[in-house]
This record gives C-alpha cells, structure tokens and sequence, in this order.
C-alpha cells in the first residue's frame, strides 16, 4: 500500500519561502503514469490544487500559483518537495501530498500538515 507522509515547518513569516517535503512509501516516485501532487485546503475553503511532479519528473502548475512555485523530486530518497514563494497569510492553508491522477483525485493521500503564514 501506498503511504505518503508530508513534513515541515507549521509556521513561516510573510515574506519567506515555504518548504515542504513528502516522503513516498509503498511505490516509487518514478512508476509510470503516476503523478505526485501537491494540494492544499485554507480554512473554511475547498481543497486547491497546486502543482505536481510527474513520473518523468515534468513539473505541471496551477496557473494562479505558478510564478511562485517549485516542485521537485529526489528519487533516491524517494521524496518530493514544494517550495512556495514570497508567502502572506492567504497561504495559510493544510497542505496534502496525494499520488495518482494529475489534479485533485489522487488514489492516496498524507495526513496533511497545517501550515501558517503570520509573523
């Protein structure tokens, strides 16, 4: 079975940069066809896609966020990372990693991780 685990820090200021790790179990990052999403859910609000890393390790990006945002892969850690930039608190949100389509229907997901943008 599939686990995915999201790691990093629960709080970052204005102005920095946001970082955050998944670490894959159960299936490699590179297995054909599956792409590796980030999503994230700010509070009162709907789930909100944010990018993904695909098995080739072509980047894809939602166009509100892609000026700001990075995501890439470690394959032999078996881990992928998103990096948001220049965050305000409109970027407070939980943030999922999810495997499997391209978008918000992943097959599996993380548990989640809050992460707060205040000074």
């Amino acid at each position: 079975q599939v686990q995915l685990q999201e790691s990093g820090p629960g709080l970052v200021k204005p102005s920095q940069t946001l970082s955050l790790t998944c670490t894959v179990s159960g299936d490699s990052i590179t297995t054909n066809y599956y792409y590796w999403n980030w999503i994230r859910q700010p509070p009162g609000k709907g789930l909100e896609w944010i990018g993904a890393i695909g098995y080739s390790g072509n980047t894809y990006y939602s166009p509100s966020l892609e000026s700001r945002t990075s995501i890439s892969r470690d394959t032999s850690k078996n881990q992928f990372t998103l990096q948001l930039i220049s965050v305000t608190p409109k970027d407070t949100a939980v943030y999922y990693c999810a495997s499997g389509n391209l978008g918000l229907h992943g097959d599996y997901w993380g548990q989640g991780t809050q992460v707060t943008v205040s000074s």
